[in-house]
């Protein structure tokens, strides 16, 4: 099939070529004043300004949309959520405006450890219809793309049962969808006082069953004073490599306690989370071919410091953002609102961030050749917007629905 679209008001993220986008070069949003986008087989065949339209697509198509001035940009590629989870995790919300960090819920049984008791009396439908809804609902909100980890499972069957939700989301949803293993999220109660046994199960047990069934793409270790060190996260990760799984790794978060020196020594493809950044840590990350992926609503939900954008950027850091989605210190995945607080709180362009949240994202998670950009022989997953004055407007409006509709693969989503 066939599709035009006439008379959209911007196009933006227009792009011949696709490259990371570092430092400066992420304030630089490509757009087309007046434009019109073809679409054949779910494919960006072609765009341009509405004057070339005669030239480049001399016989138009039976499929012609007006957009009626609307602007359209790519849809929103989400490169860290922990989408499938059981059950919601409000009580601990409650226990946080009390005054209990994060560090004092775990310690009780809460957070990660919550989630994986939840996790394990679920079944694997339950988990892939939750799942799906949510799915849904953040395609409504415009994300195309978008990588879910594991990591509330914690023994070797609710491991697999998570990958195994997430290889069916990707069977039948259109979004563009990445896997990561998550298994070293945090040690299982049972494992307190036997760490090596743990790491030992995950290294014995769980990559072999993982590669076995092709479940996942990515590896992740959530390195963290309290959960795993450097040195453990550089074991994990070199077992996974074995099997083909690539990094992408929680790092500086709370503490900064070597876990970028790590990263680069393993050439993660990202390295998420970030608030607490030393003046070292930002000058290494930044000199790295690794990501840098921030996630400014889970430092908004637990009133953390917001990671230092600018810094980073001013470094020549390439960065990305994502929702980081889960129930305990992310619980939602409007990537509307990563780029609004993304923008307020740490001082990004509107460019920059939109260049972060599509772009950059598809490369966190290695789909660049398919999505983040109009481009032409790119997947056609778009966001039309509503009336709107500029591309400022997004951010600056935060607290309303500015989307109008969302196409992916050449297809309207409702």
């Amino acid at each position: 099939m066939t599709t035009l679209i006439t008379n959209i008001a911007l196009l933006a993220g227009c792009r011949e070529t696709t490259e990371l986008l570092r430092g400066t070069a992420l304030a630089e949003l490509p757009s087309i004043d007046h434009a019109f986008l073809l679409i054949e087989d779910g494919m960006i065949a072609s765009y341009g300004h509405m004057y070339e339209l005669e030239l480049l697509v001399p016989q138009l198509p039976k499929h012609v949309i007006d957009a009626h001035q609307q602007y359209v940009l790519p849809a929103w590629c989400d490169s860290h959520t922990h989408l499938v989870f059981a059950k919601s995790r409000e009580e601990e919300f409650i226990d946080k405006l009390k005054g209990a960090t994060y560090a004092e819920i775990a310690a009780k049984g809460g957070g990660i450890l919550n989630s994986a008791k939840k996790l394990n009396d679920a079944t694997e439908d339950q988990l892939f219809n939750d799942a799906w809804k949510r799915l849904e609902e953040l395609t409504r909100l415009g994300t195309g793309a978008i990588e879910i980890k594991s990591g509330y499972g914690l023994t070797l069957e609710s491991e697999l049962k998570m990958l195994r939700v997430i290889k069916k989301l990707k069977e039948r949803s259109p979004l563009s969808i990445r896997s990561t293993f998550l298994g070293a999220h945090t040690f299982p109660a049972e494992y307190k006082e036997d760490n090596a046994g743990y790491i030992q199960l995950i290294i014995d047990k769980m990559l072999p069953a993982i590669a076995a069934e092709k479940l996942a793409d990515y590896i992740d270790v959530f390195c963290e004073t309290g959960f795993f060190s450097p040195a453990e996260m550089e074991t994990i990760c070199k077992a996974g490599l074995q099997y083909g799984l690539k990094p992408k790794l929680h790092v500086n978060q709370l503490n900064s306690i070597g876990g970028i020196e790590a990263g680069i020594g393993l050439n993660a493809i990202s390295m998420d989370h970030l608030e607490t950044m030393t003046g070292e840590d930002i000058r290494l990350i930044s000199a790295s071919g690794s990501i840098g992926t921030l996630l400014p609503t889970a430092a908004f939900f637990l009133r953390m410091p917001f990671q230092p954008a600018r810094q980073l950027i001013d470094a020549g850091a390439a960065i990305a953002l994502a929702s980081d989605f889960n129930p305990g210190s992310s619980p939602s995945g409007n990537m509307n609102l990563v780029v609004a607080l993304s923008c307020i709180q740490m001082k990004m362009l509107p460019e920059e961030a939109i260049n972060a949240a599509t772009i950059n994202g598809a490369f966190a998670m290695e789909l660049e050749k398919t999505t983040g950009s109009i481009s032409v022989g790119k997947k056609a997953n778009l966001i039309f917007t509503k009336p709107i004055p500029s591309i400022a407007y997004l951010p600056y409006a935060f607290g309303s629905n500015l989307i109008d509709k969302v196409m992916i693969e050449g297809e309207f989503r409702v």
